[in-house]
């Protein structure tokens, strides 16, 4: 199962949810998949369910239960994967499309790539192979470490404000 999630932040992430919609109606995707959409004004026609918003325990369900899980670059999305030892693609909004105010998604999970916690993906054209890859087992597989990442992570964003 593909779990795809854009949290709750207000602005629309069509792009994701479209792209993911045309995978799955071109099988190049044949999972399950299932989608958190959040407030995108794009209704996927494809895949095999989808929510506007979800609880934590849900999400924490789905995460656990995919064996991919896409991402939208928001911190406590990332979070909650490498909590449950999953290494998720993440796909950051971008102000250039309209999906947030500015690239803070973009360079966070640049950074957590640099540290090999995530796969980033900012053209979405390339969403597709990266898919691919993963599911063909070529994804890092990593033995989480979380405390000590949340530690580091805590440090880093003091040193933001």
């Amino acid at each position: 199962m593909i779990f795809v999630t854009v949290g709750t932040h207000e602005q629309p992430f069509n792009r994701l949810i479209k792209e993911i919609d045309y995978l799955k109606e071109k099988e190049i995707i044949t999972d399950e998949v299932v989608m958190q959409i959040g407030y995108t004004s794009y209704i996927p026609q494809f895949c095999d369910d989808y929510r506007t918003l979800i609880g934590y325990d849900e999400m924490e369900y789905y995460v656990k239960k995919s064996d991919i899980i896409i991402t939208h670059g928001g911190p406590g999305s990332i979070l909650l994967c490498l909590k449950n030892n999953k290494k998720p693609i993440v796909v950051p909004r971008q102000a250039i499309f309209g999906e947030h105010v500015d690239n803070h998604q973009v360079l966070f999970s640049e950074r957590m790539e640099n540290m090999k916690k995530v796969i980033t993906v900012n053209n979405i054209k390339k969403l597709k192979n990266v898919i691919l890859e993963y599911k063909m087992g070529n994804k890092i597989s990593f033995t989480s470490n979380t405390s000590k990442f949340v530690k580091e992570f805590e440090k880093q964003v003091m040193e933001l404000l």
